[in-house]
């Protein structure tokens, strides 16, 4: 075929993906008619998880699994917001880390509200002003994120989705490489990047910004200034990319948890979050996990924190691969909470997909 009659065929063809696409948005407001008379929560992560599994089980190429779940993202968050518009609140400022994971989930037709803090983002959905909350819970070099695992211990929220998302570091510019003066940025992502920029740009200025994404709104418009930020920072401050992931560790991953009031429901493919302080005695610990083994339990992460409540005591956060809700978890939570002087189960949710 030539040219002309291969853009023919596809100008035929999103012709009929438009059609199709309102069809399906028309069952999307349906849905929401029912979903509001019956009071069901309009963002159900089990329920994409269930679409994402089957598209790309029947995807035969040559489009990769990559593009199916993001294709997809986006056609359900706009029909989505058809049935009610979403409201998220993440991590501030716009157009950094917190900002990119909280897209990758409830992609472009959710409404974000940035916050100045994590308490911030557990009060707002608290009070119901937030529909869900999107905050980093742990990362590959720095551990546990402390404001997200303290919170839990006095809210109610639920964790009802994760995402895994590798922070990729870009070195931004609107000028050539070798006329780059004065780098901005955050001082931790200096530290990411040390080894790179001594090797690469070893005179230039190192000047800490706010916030990654002022430092590429700053660097967008000076002469010999360059940012490291976000990919989304890059198009919203019109900056291009003069070399991409310059981290000097390759496995740079942040963690993120959904909050909300809602319960997720099985998929078969899930994790199971718990927090919990023991009883003062030897050997206290070493009772509690036990069970977890008897039952074949698989404990992905233990992390110790304060209680706050009485000096030297601590609350541990656990997650278990499984639901809450399935039979063998479900017995061996029953027993280890018996052990326990405190215990909360804070979510069952899916397994969350690594996001680049």
């Amino acid at each position: 075929m030539s040219l002309d009659e291969l853009r023919g065929k596809i100008d035929s063809l999103d012709a009929r993906i438009l059609e199709l696409l309102n069809e399906r948005a028309k069952c999307a407001v349906d849905i929401g008619h029912i979903k509001r008379e019956n009071n069901q929560p309009y963002y159900v992560p089990e329920r994409e998880r269930e679409v994402f599994n089957r598209l790309i089980a029947k995807n035969e190429g040559p489009l990769p699994e990559r593009a199916i779940k993001a294709i997809y993202r986006e056609i359900m968050s706009a029909t989505r917001a058809l049935e009610k518009p979403i409201s998220v609140a993440f991590l501030g400022p716009r157009d950094t880390f917190s900002h990119m994971a909280a897209i990758r989930i409830f992609g472009a037709g959710a409404e974000y509200h940035p916050m100045a803090a994590v308490p911030d983002i557990f009060t707002e959905v608290e009070r119901e002003r937030i529909h869900y909350g999107v905050v980093p819970v742990e990362t590959a070099m720095g551990g546990g994120v402390s404001d997200t695992l303290d919170r839990f211990l006095t809210s109610d929220l639920k964790i009802v989705n994760e995402v895994m998302l590798h922070i990729a570091q870009n070195l931004l510019s609107n000028g050539p490489f070798e006329e780059i003066q004065k780098i901005y940025s955050k001082a931790q992502v200096f530290v990411q990047c040390r080894n790179w920029l001594k090797a690469n740009l070893p005179h230039a200025e190192q000047i800490e910004a706010p916030s990654t994404a002022e430092a590429a709104r700053m660097a967008a418009s000076e002469k010999g200034a360059a940012a490291i930020a976000s990919e989304l920072a890059a198009e919203t401050y019109n900056i291009g990319t003069l070399v991409a992931g310059i981290e000097d560790a390759a496995h740079n991953y942040t963690r993120f948890f959904v909050i909300s009031r809602q319960l997720a429901k099985p998929t078969g493919h899930d994790k199971t979050s718990i927090l919990f302080s023991l009883k003062d005695k030897p050997g206290a610990l070493y009772e509690l996990l036990k069970p977890l083994a008897a039952e074949g339990v698989n404990m992905t992460r233990i992390e110790s924190r304060p209680s706050r409540k009485k000096a030297w005591e601590y609350v541990f956060f656990v997650d278990m691969l499984g639901h809450a809700a399935d039979p063998v978890l479900k017995h061996a939570i029953e027993t280890i909470s018996s052990h326990c002087n405190e215990f909360k189960i804070l979510g069952s949710y899916p397994h969350g997909d690594v996001q680049r």
